[in-house]
């Protein structure tokens, strides 16, 4: 496998709106190790394919480094519940962060790296990093989510570094 580059604010492949998987052949595959690869090196919990420059319904989230990434092909919200105020980074925002609204809770469905649909409930950090990349998946950066650009916060040199460390808490 290989790291991708990630496209950053404002590269327009972040704006744009993913097509849907339809089978699960070898670039498929190679894309899904790939970008578990490029979020395992950039320190990042989830990761979109848009995020490196392919148009597909794909993301992959791993929340601890002990875990095994989970891979969703064409994912979807299907229902939420509540709102939280979270403090989210993105890894194609770099050097910011800002606190936006998020469920407390998500069912999500999508399909498994081996075909299989998947559903699940999910809340905390869980919910979060679905509701982060599936937004990705549709166009939508956690900026859009602020009510104001003052809400954005630039991270110094020592923010980044606990941003990276808790990489938990962050998509």
């Amino acid at each position: 496998m290989s790291i991708l580059p990630i496209y950053e604010f404002p590269n327009q492949i972040l704006r744009q709106k993913a097509k849907k998987v339809k089978r699960i052949d070898r670039y498929i595959e190679r894309l899904i190790g790939d970008m578990i690869d490029t979020m395992t090196n950039a320190g990042g919990v989830g990761l979109a394919a848009n995020q490196v420059g392919i148009l597909r319904r794909v993301i992959v989230i791993r929340l601890s480094e002990t875990e095994d990434a989970m891979v969703f092909i064409n994912p979807e919200i299907i229902h939420r519940e509540g709102e939280r105020l979270v403090e989210e980074g993105c890894l194609s925002v770099p050097g910011y962060k800002g606190m936006i609204k998020r469920s407390i809770w998500v069912k999500a469905k999508g399909i498994d790296e081996t075909w299989r649909v998947v559903r699940l409930r999910a809340d905390g950090l869980l919910a979060q990093a679905l509701e982060h990349e599936i937004d990705h998946l549709n166009g939508v950066l956690f900026l859009d989510h602020l009510k104001e650009h003052e809400q954005l916060i630039k991270l110094g040199a020592e923010d980044e570094n606990e941003l990276i460390g808790a990489a938990a808490g962050h998509a």
